[in-house]
């Protein structure tokens, strides 16, 4: 069916042929990757291709976006067998099952679930379904509490009467119990639904009489499953043998990390673990690599923004300095950059408190200030391992500041970051820090500032009309930006605002995941007049870096706004923060 549904959207108008030069032909081996390949290249919307697989197999379809399916119907076709064949179960009526499919075609699973059928005593009537609502309805299979219930329902005849405390018992006895198969499985499930629903953290916190799992989604953290206190100190345990943690210190902070598979994929998770009033507390910090280091657009560079920043990171040598709150996306971008510029001839050496990605062919380095190793003394031992790139996780104090800079000038290309307001701020801070305002010229390329903002789910992101009040601040934001710039976000007049309200997708939050704003400037002749002033200020800076063009976070997040990709009200709530 594959193949007939590619000819049928090319013959109607649907796809052009030239828009196929860099289609994969793997791509037809099933109907399920065509549309999954079809979707993720942009070519056709998802309707249209399912409207087409009705019309080529001559079968109804449904449309199921926002639709949520009954736990007891859920039930008429295991799970196992939904994800294997690509059908799920929508509505029972009596006797009378419908079910959705994907390719209706698939003679294996048509005779699959003849077999259900007869088994469970249905009779299935089948309708065509697009690979993204299979998708989303799919993932209702997985509930996080109903698995966890029931490994807890084998875990609960292990504990009767026991309280594992690691101050009343061995730790022997504790590690025994976290490695058994119902605890095992408890975390294993909350990890993967940690994942999938791509969290950023896992808190796993006692309180009196219960434990809370949070997830951080899209930088917020949201109530996922209590369990009984009576699981707690075996939940910890498990979690402390897989990052090697001393399971039998309870007093004390610990750090670890550990990596493991969810679906295909290997994950890194950075563990920390906090003594409360009621129990450990544990963080973890999730950490994919598919996820974290993309492309330079993948993060929210547009524009001018893309361009200058991409000049700057061609410099041989020289200071990129990236400034943000925490939790701003700096290390992403850090990470983003390093990996573009990972190449075999170059010699890229890290500084990192703690190391987050693990990036093939540079040399990452943890500093442990307990032992002496700070970012400054670890500075002047990377400077003898011949470096040509050289990135230092921040800049905290004089010393770490002045051999950064020592290192930029001396033919090195270093980033870091700053704990600045914005951009315009970097230079002010550096001289503070005791950086003499001479040197700055000739050792400072460029200073970025960024915050992150939820992205607009883009399955139910709709088109609205702009508020008069919000037109006006709109107008005013972009009132000196070139219509050359308005192109490069894919904007022109008349403007449109996009709002979600939420939908499988997403599970129906709005948002889906986050991207970042960004302002930038470089050192230009007319900035380092300004940089060498006695009395800078942030304002006559302002005013170089407007001459050069920048383009500031609210202009960059406006106009992020006007394209579809964030909500205005979210813009404007960081920005003004």
């Amino acid at each position: 069916m594959a193949e007939k549904l590619l000819t049928y959207l090319i013959d109607n108008g649907f796809l052009k042929k030239s828009q196929l030069k860099d289609f994969p032909p793997e791509a037809l081996a099933s109907i399920s990757d065509l549309e999954t390949e079809i979707i993720k290249m942009d070519l056709v919307k998802p309707l249209d291709i399912l409207k087409a697989k009705s019309a080529v197999s001559g079968m109804p379809y449904l449309d199921l976006t926002s639709v949520k399916i009954e736990g007891r119907v859920l039930q008429e076709i295991p799970e196992d067998a939904a994800l294997h064949y690509h059908f799920v179960p929508i509505e029972k009526n009596g006797n009378e099952l419908v079910v959705g499919m994907v390719d209706p075609e698939d003679v294996e699973a048509r005779e699959a679930l003849k077999f259900i059928a007869l088994k469970a005593n249905f009779v299935p009537k089948i309708n065509i379904i697009s690979q993204s609502d299979f998708n989303n309805i799919s993932q209702q299979y997985r509930n996080l509490g109903k698995e966890v219930t029931k490994a807890l329902e084998q875990l609960e005849e292990e504990l009767v009467g026991e309280d594992l405390n690691a101050a009343q018992v061995g730790a022997e006895k504790i590690e025994q119990v976290a490695a058994e198969a119902p605890i095992t499985k408890v975390v294993a499930v909350v990890l993967r639904h940690a994942v999938e629903g791509r969290a950023s953290d896992i808190h796993i916190e006692p309180l009196e009489n219960e434990t809370r799992i949070r997830f951080r989604q899209d930088g917020v953290l949201h109530s996922s499953i209590l369990l009984p206190k009576s699981t707690h100190n075996s939940i910890i345990a498990r979690i402390k043998v897989l990052s090697n943690l001393k399971i039998d210190e309870t007093r004390m902070p610990q750090d670890g990390r550990f990596s493991t598979k969810v679906g295909n994929r290997k994950i890194d998770f950075r563990v920390s673990s906090l003594p409360t009033a009621y129990g450990e507390k544990i963080a973890l910090r999730i950490l994919d690599p598919t996820v974290g280091v993309g492309s330079f657009a993948d993060l929210g560079f547009m524009g001018h923004n893309l361009e200058v920043y991409e000049r700057a990171i061609k410099n041989p040598y020289g200071m990129v300095l990236i400034t943000g709150p925490t939790g701003s996306g700096k290390s992403t971008t850090l990470y983003t950059t390093l990996n573009s510029l990972n190449k075999e001839g170059v010699n890229i050496i890290t500084l990192e408190d703690p190391v987050e990605y693990y990036i093939a062919g540079i040399n990452q380095s943890q500093i442990k200030p307990e032992i002496g190793y700070t970012f400054a003394s670890g500075l002047r031992s990377i400077l003898r391992q011949d470096p040509n790139i050289i990135m230092v996780g921040e800049i905290r104090d004089k010393e770490t500041a002045g051999l950064a800079t020592h290192a930029a000038l001396t033919g090195h290309l270093v980033f870091s970051t700053l704990h600045t307001n914005s951009a315009l701020g970097i230079i002010p801070r550096l001289i503070d820090m005791g950086i003499d305002q001479f040197i700055l010229p000739s050792t400072l390329v460029a200073g970025l500032a960024q915050r992150l903002i939820k992205k607009l789910c883009p399955d139910c992101a709709q088109p609205i009309t702009i508020p008069e009040t919000v037109a006006k601040v709109v107008a005013e934001t972009l009132s000196e930006i070139s219509e050359s710039e308005l192109a490069k976000y894919g904007l022109k007049k008349p403007y449109t605002l996009y709002k979600a309200e939420g939908c499988p997708s997403c599970g129906q939050k709005g948002t889906k995941g986050r991207l970042a704003i960004y302002e930038i400037f470089e050192m230009s002749n007319d900035m380092e007049g300004i940089t060498l002033e006695s009395n800078i200020s942030e304002n006559k800076i302002a005013e170089v870096a407007k001459k050069q063009g920048m383009i500031t976070m609210k202009q960059d997040g406006i106009m992020k706004a006007l394209a579809g990709l964030v909500a205005i009200e979210e813009v404007l709530r960081v920005v003004e923060e």
